[in-house]
């Protein structure tokens, strides 16, 4: 009992010296990043600084908030803001750049009233002062209407470029110009109320994505299988088809998932204790609450991964369980020696998505500093999960028997795998791979934006053989996801270039997009832009060539 004791008390030290080394002061004010700007809907000529690779032929797309207050009414959550489009468009080592905002009904509806209009995930539009006291009331008993201001990313379907958010509305782009086109419902076409912003796709063009659908008893969480090929110039997500749906632990509280895993012949689908409460989503209007005030972190409950087979579209029998930690990201998964690998970023604690309210990102000073100190920081980890189990596997043995793996694996019910994580390399986000070549694969690289900050200040190259790591960093400089483009010929896993926009609070110095050669990680130039960028959230590479 003692030897316990003294062992806990060391563990607690530890704990403690861990995290004051992990404490970050005198943060910088990085109020004008997350600000409203101006669109720029005419593509302006940027100034280059040392070298663009001439084979780079293309348009970086970008998509996140722009605009965060209508009148004299404002959003309080990031993900409020309106959605603004970028393209960066690379010819002949030459750059031009341009922006509009997504003409979302949302948009629209609330620049004609000049106040907010529509709810957003973290603001709830209040009712309308020209209607009469009898009216506003009734109003609360509205249901609200979901957003369709889809401002996390570029995502594509049958060869078209869409910007998507988590409801059940995206809308077609076009890619050149930027101009809204098109609003497409997922529910129009399957039964799901809103979609994934990160969908998966197989060598052929097939697109995988999840939705939740909501039903008499209770929650479902469905995969999507949405096919490569299109019927006409009209087709959008016809021939739509849900794979598999599942059941959530409590159907009355399921699981909040920005984004899932695939393999070669597996969907991973990792439900995480954050969670939405139904009832309180529902009743939010009358309450005067607004959706994020439904969700919550429950540490006390497990991480469950589910494997649902591309094929056949069943759930495999045996789940896989974990402690309670969060993930918005997956950075890769594949099937190799009878063992599936997933490797994504995760943290031990799941609030983080309640705080990245608009007034705690304008913080500075001491107030700021504490705000990053108490937020969980995101690690890279690897899952092992062993694929090949039956009623005769052993109980309470480490099924892993990889020898470049430390994970452990064991079997404590016929159908109850609990996966640990590999170990931590170290605060990363936004992850990109080579997607093209390595999805689904073993690889050896990845690449992500490093977060000693609330907004990623670092860009970070990973090697998975040698375990080393490459790092981009500049002072008052804040670079956004990196986008891994393959070069001519490439050869090796990491023959290429990574592009990221890079943003700065400071007025002196310029916003640019960087390009960094992949396997060095050295600037090879920049092309700056003349006006202000928010800090966005994701991105594609529109090839031209």
């Amino acid at each position: 009992t003692e030897h316990k004791h003294s062992s806990r008390i060391k563990k607690l030290i530890l704990k403690e010296i861990f995290k004051w080394l992990l404490e970050v002061h005198g943060l910088p004010d990085i109020t004008p990043l997350v600000s409203s700007v101006q669109e720029t809907p005419e593509p302006i000529p940027t100034t280059v600084k040392g070298t663009i690779p001439t084979w780079i032929h293309g348009s970086l797309l970008r998509n996140g908030p722009g605009k965060f207050e209508f009148g004299n009414q404002h959003y309080n959550h990031w993900f409020d803001g309106m959605a603004l489009m970028h393209r960066f468009q690379i010819e002949d080592g030459q750059v031009t750049y341009r922006s509009r905002f997504l003409c979302s009904d949302s948009y629209t509806q609330n620049s004609e009233r000049n106040r907010i209009i529509v709810s957003e995930f973290g603001t709830l539009a209040l009712p309308d002062p020209c209607k009469n006291f009898f009216q506003r009331f009734l109003s609360r008993f509205e249901m609200p209407k979901p957003t369709d201001n889809a401002s996390v990313n570029f995502v594509k379907y049958k060869g078209d470029y869409y910007v998507s958010t988590e409801t059940n509305y995206m809308h077609r782009v076009d890619p050149d110009t930027l101009e809204s086109k098109q609003k497409v419902d997922w529910s129009k076409f399957i039964a799901v109320n809103g979609a994934t912003a990160h969908p998966h796709f197989d060598p052929d063009g097939t697109a995988y994505n999840m939705g939740n659908s909501y039903r008499n008893k209770g929650a479902f969480y469905n995969i999507i299988r949405v096919p490569p090929e299109r019927d006409g110039p009209e087709d959008t997500l016809e021939g739509a088809k849900i794979l598999c749906s599942i059941a959530p632990r409590d159907k009355s509280k399921p699981s909040y998932y920005h984004s899932f895993g695939m393999s070669e012949n597996y969907v991973v689908f990792i439900e995480q204790p954050i969670k939405m409460d139904l009832f309180k989503t529902v009743t939010g209007r009358l309450r005067g609450k607004s959706l994020n005030e439904g969700v919550h972190w429950d540490p006390n409950q497990e991480t469950i991964f589910h494997l649902i087979d591309k094929q056949t579209g069943k759930e495999m029998p045996v789940k896989y369980y974990t402690k309670a930690l969060s993930t918005f990201h997956q950075i890769n998964a594949f099937e190799q020696d009878g063992f599936l690998m997933l490797d994504m970023c995760c943290s031990d604690d799941g609030q983080s998505i309640n705080n990245f309210l608009i007034q705690n990102l304008r913080q500075s000073g001491e107030a700021l500093d504490e705000m990053y100190n108490t937020m969980s920081r995101p690690f890279p980890r690897r899952f092992v999960l062993p694929l090949n189990i039956t009623s005769e596997t052993l109980l309470e043995q480490n099924l892993n028997t990889r020898p470049d793996s430390t994970a452990t694996a064991v079997c404590r019910t016929k159908n109850q795998v609990l996966s640990l994580y590999l170990k931590d390399y170290g605060g990363l986000e936004f992850p990109h791979i080579n997607y093209a070549r390595y999805n689904t694969k073993p690889y050896r690289y990845y690449y992500g934006c490093g977060f000693r900050h609330l907004v990623g200040d670092s860009l970070i190259k990973m090697d998975l053989e040698s375990k080393k790591f490459k790092v981009w960093r500049q002072p008052d400089l804040y670079p956004s996801e990196p986008v891994f483009i393959l070069s001519p010929n490439a050869v090796e896993e990491d023959d290429g270039v990574i592009l990221s926009v890079i943003i700065t609070p400071v007025k002196d110095k310029s916003t640019f997009l960087l390009v960094l050669d992949a396997k060095t990680f050295e600037e090879l130039g920049r092309a700056e832009v003349p006006v202000n960028i928010p800090y966005g959230f994701h991105g594609v590479f529109n090839s031209s060539a």
